[in-house]
């Protein structure tokens, strides 16, 4: 599957779209997390030094939090993601996908994307 970035979103996107964490390729592809908030506004959530790495001889390396806190920063992004629900439990029904439009990081627009896909059980039909 690769690597994606992570959106969690808090505006309503239509069923299974809100209030989850969708992916996407459209943006950093090097697992980033953002948030969509209630109003449509894009930010990025970043969680880079809130933690140490403490080096113990009979335990090996130890992870503790060291107090800092997380940053979120507006994102101004002006492009269309496809984005997907992260997690997928319905196998009778495809993974859904949205194409959502932002202008300087505002969301303005979105559109289910439908694929047309014709299955014929790879029977040949006499002509």
């Amino acid at each position: 599957m690769g690597m994606f970035d992570t959106i969690n979103t808090s505006y309503d996107l239509g069923p299974g779209f809100w209030k989850r964490d969708l992916q996407t390729k459209d943006l950093e592809c090097i697992m980033s997390l953002y948030w969509i908030d209630p109003t449509g506004h894009l930010f990025q959530i970043d969680y880079s030094g809130t933690a140490d790495f403490d080096i113990n001889a009979a335990v090996g390396w130890n992870v503790t939090s060291n107090g800092n806190h997380g940053k979120v920063r507006p994102v101004l992004l002006t492009k269309i993601l496809e984005v997907y629900p992260a997690k997928w439990d319905t196998l009778y029904a495809p993974l859904p996908r949205k194409l959502i439009k932002f202008i300087d990081g505002v969301l303005q627009h979105e559109e289910t994307v439908s694929f047309n896909c014709v299955d014929d059980g790879g029977i040949s039909r006499p002509r």
